[in-house]
């Protein structure tokens, strides 16, 4: 049960173990379309320290998630903005960039479930997931040019990697909002299901992710996403081999290799 406290100021962030592997973040601000606010900031930014540090050692996936099926996130708490002075605002706007940085690096797979808007702000969380299941209602868009700003907290980055130039220009320079098929069309989406299925969908897809080596999927994270950032192959091909020499020396490559050997599921331990 809540407190009395946390009845009547509830926690914005909310985690919850779905199993001993799977994690979801779950955004709870319904009543103000969990847009960011400084509140919902700091929960986040504890909440990643949390999995980034020893009590995430255990965790093969995260989900985030929304306490409502009609919005993922609207972005950023403009009501709260329009109290702070340019100083504030720039320094909210640079901790929400280094927040989403952090969520980014997260060791194990990251996963989005989209239901309803991801606008501004909230599709630049959801860029950070290394999967987006999106519901048939869910929309996505940048609109602060419509509001004579920029993205930023990542979105002028993230989106033109995943997307390609062009098309990134294009959202952000007309403001316009997509849905979930032409994001899935653009490539911020994988996979489009039935509006109120995202959910579902993301930990079917958490399950099968969570049924592998826990230290090869980070060393496979880690090699993409610092790979990717090279721009020499050669150079992404060391970042490959040190990442594989890393998986090499585990106890969970010969208890994949006996399982393949004696015909049965592997039994990963995460050593």
């Amino acid at each position: 049960m809540m407190s009395t406290a946390e009845q009547t100021n509830p926690p914005e962030i909310l985690l919850h173990h779905h199993s001993d592997t799977i994690v979801k973040l779950t955004f709870n601000r319904p009543k103000k379309a969990n847009a960011i606010g400084t509140k919902m900031l700091r929960e986040l930014q504890d909440n990643i320290a949390l999995l980034s540090g020893q009590a995430g050692t255990s965790i093969r996936c995260v989900i985030l998630t929304s306490c409502s099926d009609t919005v993922f996130s609207a972005g950023a708490d403009l009501k709260e903005r329009s109290t702070m002075t340019k100083e504030e605002a720039a320094s909210f706007v640079t901790s929400l960039r280094s927040c989403l940085d952090e969520l980014q690096s997260l060791p194990m797979p990251l996963i989005a479930s989209v239901e309803g808007a991801a606008l501004g702000g909230g599709l630049e969380i959801a860029l950070t997931a290394d999967l987006i299941v999106a519901g048939s209602n869910a929309r996505f868009g940048a609109p602060e040019t419509s509001l004579a700003i920029i993205p930023g907290a990542g979105g002028t980055q993230r989106l033109p990697r995943l997307i390609g130039t062009a098309r990134a220009k294009e959202l952000i320079y007309t403001a316009r909002k997509i849905d979930a098929k032409t994001a899935c069309e653009y490539g911020i989406a994988q996979y489009v299901v039935d509006g109120g299925c995202a959910e579902e969908q993301a930990l079917k897809l958490a399950k099968e992710i969570a049924e592998n080596g826990p230290i090869a999927l980070r060393a496979a994270k880690r090699s993409i996403n610092i790979g990717m950032q090279c721009p020499i192959l050669e150079d992404a091909m060391e970042i490959e081999k040190d990442n594989y020499q890393r998986v090499l020396e585990t106890e969970d490559r010969l208890e994949g290799l006996a399982a393949f050997r004696e015909k049965r599921q592997p039994h990963y331990k995460g050593h």
